[in-house]
């Protein structure tokens, strides 16, 4: 089964009823940004300049020139297209063949990657998995995710769960993630607050980096 159409939703409508358990702090030297998915092929699927990405693709693209200029690295990662059905695996039973064409697997004409980002091929739903995502912080000394992208409740939330057990410290963005519809986000902020990581706001995280410089 192939993604659906996404109904429109406002971020106002995504009702989340946890708060952190957590009580870290954002360090921009510590951090990486991440932009999760963000591929016509999944993007293409919420209709032409509707809610929740009018919001979520400004949201990511003001969090990343902050990064850029706050020194905190961008990684976005990206599933490759025409996957061979033994790379691709379960998820064909329950997504079908998935991403098809190069332009369908191109990251968004606002995201697109930038020289000096790091471009990662993503093979399941979480960033971590089958990739050197990891190794990629380690190497530059980097223990925390500023998470943003689609979808909310699939690859963000598993990337999420997935850092918080190997020692990584996640800041899920409430308004830079989309998804399904706004029970879906909700249940992922919850989850994510619950177990694994920190939501914030957009402007919680901006605050961050620009009190560092």
């Amino acid at each position: 089964m192939a993604i659906p159409p996404i109904a429109p939703y406002r971020l106002d409508d995504v009702s989340p009823r946890s708060t952190p358990m957590l009580d870290w702090t954002l360090d921009p030297a510590r951090a990486v940004l991440l932009i999760h998915d963000m591929q016509n092929y999944f993007v293409d699927v919420y209709e032409d300049g509707s809610e929740p990405l009018a919001t979520v693709v400004p949201t990511i693209a003001a969090l990343r020139d902050a990064c850029d200029a706050a020194d905190v690295p961008v990684v976005l990662t990206a599933q490759p297209p025409n996957q061979h059905p033994a790379r691709r695996g379960l998820l064909t039973e329950r997504w079908g063949p998935g991403i098809g064409t190069e332009d369908e697997a191109r990251i968004i004409a606002p995201l697109a990657p930038r020289p000096g980002d790091i471009n990662i091929v993503k093979w399941r739903y979480s960033a971590f998995a089958r990739t050197d995502l990891r190794s990629v912080m380690s190497h530059q000394g980097r223990d925390q995710l500023i998470l943003t992208g689609i979808y909310a409740h699939i690859g963000c939330l598993l990337t999420a769960a997935d850092a918080f057990m190997q020692d990584v410290q996640v800041f899920f963005v409430t308004d830079g993630v989309a998804d399904f519809n706004a029970a879906f986000h909700g249940g992922a902020v919850d989850y994510v607050n619950n177990t694994c990581g920190i939501a914030v706001s957009a402007d919680e995280v901006l605050r961050a980096l620009k009190a560092d410089g």
